[in-house]
């Protein structure tokens, strides 16, 4: 893509979200041309072929110039708005938007290629995981309940740009075996280890949301060395309280019709559950063994109406050994943010108007705990 000579003006691009993203849709700007524009601005809605996101301003100033027409596919990195200071003349802002517009009407697609799906054995299952960057720590991504690797499109590919980033599908899920044995938390916590293994990482930073959280606090219990620090998303295992309603509906839900109502508890903004979400995950719940897998995990995961995983256990095997942060949307509707007071020793950060997959609605906000959590681990 051709890049903006002057560095006075800042070029807002289209980002990458998920590994293979090649394109993305404007499907309505949210900020006008002359808006004063803030870090974490809302700028515009848009749709890939995976999920509908908000693209948030990562650098603040004058928003000159709108590029990028609603409906139209743009490359990824294409440049869609200019940011400039009032000291940049409309003659220079219009070259430079001649250029990006032209890079647009060309069609010329980013040379992304889809990552390469591993895979590691953990007591004979086989588990997937596909990774991004070349340098850095290893952080590796733990999805929830009914999740699968891609629930981490918005945050893989901005981490890493500093860290190699991996997220793998728990037993059950994804691409990964769908025998979960007993469904305990240990047979999750063995995937685990057995991608860090398959990594040959000596030391990683676990990143796990809902189940995933407990699942990192597990593996972490078994061998606090190995684990450099821990970011826990909205984790099980810290209270009785949990939404039954929707495990028990996600769990048995067979039409779209069904389905749908149950991932709009998942969110704030109940308008992030696109059809293609809808399909998606109506295509791996009719996979052979999913059913089974799914309601084995259900059985694990619940005593009656509650949570039956302890997660403070862990925490207390820990010991304060690496940095911890617990992070929880105020509108969480499947686990109370109130939990977050029994994390111990844990830095708390609670996202505004984010329910129960702030990774999703506040990409932004949650990757910069990861990386404070990360920077504290020295």
């Amino acid at each position: 893509m051709d890049q903006v000579t002057d560095p006075r003006i800042v070029p807002v691009s289209m980002p990458k979200w998920g590994l293979s993203m090649q394109l993305g849709k404007i499907t309505g700007w949210i900020a006008a041309e002359g808006d004063e524009i803030a870090v974490g601005d809302e700028l515009a809605d848009i749709e890939t072929e995976k999920i509908v996101g908000t693209l948030e301003a990562a650098q603040a100033g004058t928003l000159r110039r709108i590029i990028a027409r609603v409906g139209e596919d743009v490359p990824v990195s294409g440049i869609i708005a200019l940011i400039a200071p009032a000291e940049v003349s409309e003659d220079d802002l219009d070259t430079a938007a001649r250029e990006a517009r032209a890079v647009i009407d060309a069609g010329v697609t980013a040379d992304v290629s889809a990552p390469e799906v591993r895979t590691a054995e953990a007591r004979g299952r086989k588990i997937s995981y596909a990774g991004a960057g070349a340098d850095g720590d290893v952080v590796l991504l733990i999805h929830g309940y009914g999740g699968d690797r891609n629930s981490w499109l918005f945050l893989q590919e901005p981490l890493a740009a500093r860290y190699r980033v991996y997220a793998l599908d728990l037993p059950g899920h994804g691409t990964s075996a769908k025998d979960v044995g007993d469904g305990s938390l240990g047979v999750l916590a063995d995937a685990v280890v057995a991608v860090l293994d398959a990594l040959g990482a000596g030391r990683a930073h676990l990143v796990g949301h809902s189940l995933g959280g407990a699942v990192a606090l597990a593996v972490t219990a078994r061998d606090p060395r190995r684990i450099a620090s821990l970011t826990l998303i909205a984790p099980a295992g810290f209270g009785s309280e949990i939404n039954v309603g929707y495990l028990r509906g996600f769990a048995d839900a067979r039409t779209r019709r069904e389905l749908k109502p149950v991932l709009g508890q998942l969110f704030a903004d109940e308008d992030l559950v696109t059809r293609q979400v809808v399909d998606d995950l109506l295509a791996y719940k009719r996979l052979d063994g999913v059913d089974q897998a799914l309601h084995t995990l259900l059985g694990a995961l619940l005593d009656g109406d509650a949570q039956r995983a302890d997660s403070t256990a862990s925490v207390a095997a820990i010991g304060g050994a690496m940095p911890m942060t617990v992070v929880w949307g105020s509108a969480d509707r499947i686990i109370p943010a109130t939990q977050a007071a029994s994390v111990d020793g844990a830095v708390r950060r609670l996202i505004v108007s984010a329910g129960h997959m702030p990774h999703m609605e506040r990409p932004a906000e949650v990757q910069a705990a990861i990386e404070e959590t990360i920077g504290r681990a020295g």
